[in-house]
Order: C-alpha cells, then structure tokens, then sequence
C-alpha cells in the first residue's frame, strides 16, 4: 500500500463534508476527501436543496443558519451554482394554520428578527396568477435560498478541486482510523487531523462512539414531478403541516390546535410523518415529499399509499395535476443528543453528524465552525 501525507482528512463527501474541506482550503490547508461511492449518493443529493432561514429554531440552529446564508451566495458565485434566492412560501390551508402564522410574524418572528412577511388578499392573489390564491394566508421567508442538489454538489466538488487543490478520492472506502494515520481502499494516508462526515452511517468508523450518541435512520419517500400545467415556480413551497415539525413553529401554543385537526381529520399524516415541501429544479419539474419513518436501519420498501398522499397535498396546494417523473427513498441520521454532533475522539479524529434533515440550511456554517475551532479564524 502507499503511504501519503496532508494536512487534513475528511471522510465523506456529503454538503457537511464538502463544508469542511471548503473552509479548510480557503486557510490554505492541503486537503484530501474520500467517499465510499463513485459520486455522492446519500442525504446531500436526495433532499429538496431548500437551505432555510425561516424554519429553523430560536438558539443555535437559527444563528447557523444565518451565517450559512452568506456562505451559500458566497459558493455560489465561485462554483456557479443555480442558487434561487426568492426565498420560501409556507401556505396556511386552515384557520388554526394562519392564526399560527399571525402569532409567529407578530411575536417571536418580530422580536428575533425572522425575516419574513404575512400575505394575504389581494398579496397572495397576485401570487403567480392567482395559482395559489385558494389558500387562507401566505408566510414568505424572505431569508430562504434553494438549489439542485443533485446539480450543486458535482459543481462544488469541481470548483474544491480546480480552484482550491482539494484531493478528492472516490470509490474509496476509509476502513480504519488511527492517530495521524487512515486506512483506505487507496492506501494508508497520514495527517495531524481527521473529520469523519459519515451520513447515517454509525458503523464503519467509529462505531462505539457513534453507538454512544443513539442516533437512528430515517427514510423519507420523495418524487419527482411535472406540472400537466406549465409552472414557472421561483420558491421552494412548504403548507401548514410543516408549523408542526420545524422548530421555529412547533413549540408555539398555537401549533396544538394544528396537531388535533391533523389526529382528527388526516391521521394518516401524522402516522406517515409527512409534510409537504416542494421544491422547483432548474428542469422545470418539482421535487415533492416527504414522510418520516424512524429506525436503526432505513426499510427499502416504499408504500404506494404515502406516495398518492404526498400526491394529493401536493396537487392541492399547486392547484394542478402532476405526472411523476421519478421516485425514491431519502435518508439521513436523526435522533441523536440534539439536532448535530461534533464529537471529539481524541488525538485529531473528529466525528460531525447531523441528527435532523437541515444539513443543507446548517451545513455550510457548521463546517465553518469546525474547522475554525480546530484552526483558527480565517484571515481575509
């Protein structure tokens, strides 16, 4: 085996991933990244691209997620990204839902300086041509960014490697750490520091510690969709049904009355885990989901009856019929000590996993954060 040195490993290619080599290529660190597979393939590239401010919860995630925002135009502007930047549109279908949207703008929205503003009337009628002008209110994140993941991850990797010397080794697989020293598929590399972005995956490395933190899976049914009536949709779209999983909503008391006309009237959703988003690709379709099914290991199996749900929502609140175009399953790891973990092995390992889908709203300070704990600041 051959024998390498720089100054830092990172194990996975995921938004998380990449968001550490970035920060550490850009303070001048030799930087090497190995992935498991010949391109990305898990969270990073499932998801709906949507990095959102508006969502997220008062405290750390929400601090986060701002400073990810300036990251995200920042990279977009080196790597060429198709970063859309209209922001979000979260559609009250119901009374409780927009009373719940009122109680955020005028209380916690306001006094944290949520950037965001409630449309109603006539605003939410010109929405589009009046598309969506069957829905009760319209909270408009005015912070939110959205992107195609599947697009923006091969292009951040492309500009990492060409404009920065980031190494990046594919199809190579990480099966042992040591101090200074990873095992790969490739060869035995050495440096002084390790961070390991392994996804949902707790036990090709560091599984003992991993197994500390009780992480769990969670697999996430999702489609791919065209209008049958052209939609030239500018913002990533979420209803109602999201003010009882985000943080920024889930906590306030008016999202009850939201919980029992789901358990009373749609109890499927709540079975089923599922909220709408919707997100517009460059393509011309859209990118809809999701549910939420929660164990130490994501089930293959897709069950039809969530798809036609999803399906449903969706076609209600664009106000049009879809054709599907694609299906699949998303995962990504949940369900830890809080919504991240930055575990320190000891002697430069590290380990960062994300335990809540907002990887791509976070990910980018995140690695920042990281990289200048282990670091330093970044001189400009």
């Amino acid at each position: 085996m051959t024998e390498k040195t720089t100054d830092l490993i990172v194990v996975g290619a995921g938004i998380l991933g990449l968001a550490h080599a970035w920060a550490a290529a850009r303070r001048g660190l030799n930087v090497r990244v190995f992935e498991r597979s010949h391109t990305p393939l898990g969270a990073s590239v499932r998801n709906f691209g949507q990095a959102l401010v508006s969502g997220q919860a008062p405290g750390r995630m929400l601090d986060l997620a701002r400073k990810a925002r300036g990251l995200w135009a920042e990279l977009a502007g080196h790597a060429g990204l198709h970063l859309r930047q209209q922001g979000s549109l979260l559609f009250a279908r119901s009374e409780a839902e927009e009373a719940l949207l009122e109680a955020f703008q005028a209380g916690r929205g306001k006094a944290l300086g949520y950037r965001s503003e409630l449309l109603r009337g006539p605003a939410l009628a010109q929405l589009y041509q009046g598309r969506f002008a069957h829905h009760r209110a319209a909270l408009h994140g005015l912070d939110d960014q959205q992107l195609y993941s599947r697009q923006a991850l091969p292009q951040i990797i492309a500009y990492l490697a060409k404009e920065l010397g980031v190494r990046f080794h594919f199809s190579a697989l990480v099966r042992d750490l040591a101090p200074g020293s990873v095992v790969t598929t490739e060869g035995v590399f050495r440096a002084p520091r390790v961070v390991v972005c392994s996804g949902h995956d707790y036990q090709t490395l560091l599984a003992e510690q991993m197994a500390a933190l009780k992480p769990q899976v969670c697999a996430l049914q999702m489609l791919r969709a065209r209008p049958r009536h052209p939609l030239d949709l500018r913002h990533a779209l979420l209803t109602g049904l999201s003010c009882v999983h985000y943080g920024a909503y889930a906590d306030l008391p008016e999202a009850e009355a939201i919980r029992q006309a789901i358990r009373r009237d749609q109890p499927a959703l709540e079975a089923h885990g599922i909220h709408l988003l919707i997100s517009p690709t460059p393509h011309g379709d859209l990118i809809i989901g999701d549910s939420h099914a929660y164990g130490s290991d994501a089930s293959p199996f897709n069950a039809e009856a969530v798809d036609r749900l999803l399906l449903e929502l969706a076609e209600h609140t664009l106000g049009g019929e879809l054709e599907v175009v694609e299906r699949w399953q998303g995962v990504y790891g949940c369900r830890g000590p809080g919504p991240f973990s930055v575990t320190h092995v000891g002697d430069g390992i590290s380990a960062v996993l994300m335990h809540t889908g907002l990887g791509m709203s976070v990910g980018l300070a995140l690695g920042e954060q990281v990289i200048g704990d282990l670091y330093g600041p970044r001189g400009e």
